[in-house]
């Protein structure tokens, strides 16, 4: 009876493993979760991905996805799409090697230029596991306006959601690089704690 309850046990741990395995839990490699709920949250996003070339979208995969870095653009003004266009031109131009895996606009249009399973020249030293968000803004200031700011935490969360990443796991440019970006939220600390917080809520809203 005993030696029969051992291998049980020993059964269902290996079940357990092979299915963290195959989930990814153990894994550096790639690995989103599908389904219901992550189509359900899903904000409305512009899939206009950018040519591949060695400039702005090169065709690298990435690792495991382990956070979300938020950006600025520092363009006061610009639209998504003029945003997403400037990388686009670089397969032309070669002036430099930048791009982003979203961009959000000042009407709160999300659209993504590089997947989420290809690096995105945006966040230096994490570009290989984490995903980047570029976000528009009307003025020098660099701060959001609220459309910006709405898809800004819907976009988060539901990547959060797609990473099994927590809200603490969503973290700026500087806090990769010590780059002034996004340049409102390091320059006022408590705007960016309560972005994450509203994250936070809005994670809860999936549950």
């Amino acid at each position: 009876m005993r030696i029969g309850i051992v291998i049980l046990l020993l059964l269902t741990v290996v079940a357990v493993t092979v299915k963290l395995v195959k989930s990814g839990t153990f894994s550096d490699q790639y690995t989103e979760n599908e389904g219901d709920d992550i189509e359900r949250y899903r904000p409305e996003i512009e899939v206009n991905l950018l040519t591949t070339n060695p400039y702005s979208r090169p065709g690298i995969e990435t690792g495991k996805i382990t956070g979300v870095v938020v950006h600025y653009t520092a363009n006061p003004g610009a639209t998504a799409m003029n945003n997403r266009d400037y990388f686009e031109s670089l397969k032309d131009t070669h002036e430099t090697k930048v791009s982003s895996n979203f961009v959000i606009g000042l009407e709160g249009e999300i659209v993504q230029c590089v997947p989420t399973w290809e690096v995105a020249y945006a966040s230096n030293g994490r570009n290989n596991d984490t995903v980047s968000i570029e976000c528009c803004h009307p003025d020098e200031t660099g701060k959001f306006n609220d459309k910006t700011y709405e898809s800004m935490v819907e976009l988060c969360a539901w990547l959060c959601l797609k990473f099994d990443l927590k809200e603490t796991d969503v973290i700026r440019h500087y806090d990769v690089t010590g780059k002034n970006c996004p340049k409102y939220f390091v320059e006022n600390e408590e705007a960016w704690e309560q972005f994450r917080s509203d994250i936070g809520e809005e994670l809860k809203t999936y549950k």
